[in-house]
């Protein structure tokens, strides 16, 4: 979610006093300078997890081929800061969303300066819900749907030529509506089959969305690199605007801070800390009272350089802080794994 995407070159932009691996940290923690975090429309869930730094950040010239996937099941009740064990009557009573992501990305840098990254992602998401809760029946069989279809295309600019050693950034993007919105999946089982699934669970949001964003990372010691980055999406347009069928995804913001450990470049163990916060959805189609929330993720993972060209990372998400408007379902866990090439 989240997520999500185009990795660079190990970077030799950033000059330093340090052992001869060094520039293979720069040139990580740039790789994903231009790629920016993953926001999916799942309420106040999604991956916050910053590829960007997870691969490294890089200053060198060239074209970059990246694929990302991330797997996020939402398999628990939330409100608040605790685990709910069910819903007051007269809500819905969600069962179990499963979001699976594979996105494409497409990096180009003319120079030391300048990246342009494409992200193309293809979303597959099945949901179970039991419907309205009534405590004086029992519970009804559960409604089901699945999409499996190209998610919303994102194109991202950014400019890391403010400093001399390339190691602070700026990005300036779009997010375009190319996936299905609104009400195009319905669930295909249960009493709900024939009818549309939320329109914060469609692939696609049907928004227009500005994304602009900052970056910054340094050596702290001889083995140690530490980055920070954020990152604000909102929504400029949207294609549902009319009155009682209207809907406009929330505004997110995220934040994240993290640490690399270099003593052996081929391998690089890291830790992230990621914030996100979520306003909620507006609209007749919205559920505004359920999509809202702030929430911190612990972040181990690992970078791996199989060769000069290609890198991979694996990486885990654990939610330590969840703070969520009404109710919603929230993942236990959420998995991310990629790899880029340099060409």
């Amino acid at each position: 979610m989240c997520r999500l995407f185009v990795t660079k070159k190990p970077s030799a932009a950033a000059p330093r006093q340090r052992r001869p691996g060094a520039p293979l940290l720069a040139t990580a923690l740039t790789l994903l300078g231009a790629m920016p975090q993953h926001s999916f429309a799942c309420a106040s869930c999604g991956c916050t997890l910053s590829a960007d730094a997870a691969m490294g950040y890089s200053a060198l010239a060239g074209w970059r081929l990246s694929v990302e996937y991330d797997y996020i099941d939402q398999d628990e009740l939330r409100s608040g800061t605790h685990a709910v064990s069910g819903v007051p009557p007269g809500t819905e009573l969600e069962h179990e969303t499963l979001n699976q992501y594979v996105t494409t990305g497409l990096s180009y840098s003319p120079d030391s300066s300048w990246n342009l990254t494409l992200l193309v992602p293809y979303v597959v998401r099945s949901h179970s819900t039991y419907g309205i809760y009534d405590p004086t029946q029992p519970l009804p069989e559960l409604s089901r749907s699945f999409s499996s279809s190209l998610g919303d295309i994102k194109l991202i600019g950014s400019y890391q030529g403010l400093l001399p050693t390339h190691n602070l950034g700026v990005q300036l993007g779009v997010k375009l509506p190319s996936g299905r919105y609104g009400t195009a999946v319905q669930f295909y089982s249960g009493p709900n089959a024939g009818s549309p699934l939320d329109a914060s669970l469609q692939p696609g949001t049907g928004s227009t969305d500005v994304i602009v964003g900052a970056y910054y990372y340094q050596a702290i010691s001889q083995n140690f690199d530490a980055f920070v980055n954020g990152q604000f999406q909102a929504a400029v347009k949207h294609k549902m605007d009319q009155p009682g069928n209207d809907y406009r995804p929330g505004n997110s913001t995220t934040l994240s801070f993290g640490l690399r450990y270099e003593a052996d470049p081929r391998w690089v163990p890291q830790l992230q800390l990621n914030l996100l916060h979520k306003s909620p959805d507006q609209g007749a189609l919205a559920d505004v009272q359920n999509t809202a929330g702030n929430v911190a993720y612990l972040s181990p993972g690992i970078t791996a350089q199989l060769s000069a060209r290609l890198n991979l990372f694996v990486f885990a998400q654990l939610p330590v802080y969840s703070n969520l408007y009404g109710i919603q379902l929230f993942p236990r866990w959420t998995a991310s794994a990629g790899a880029t090439y340099a060409f």
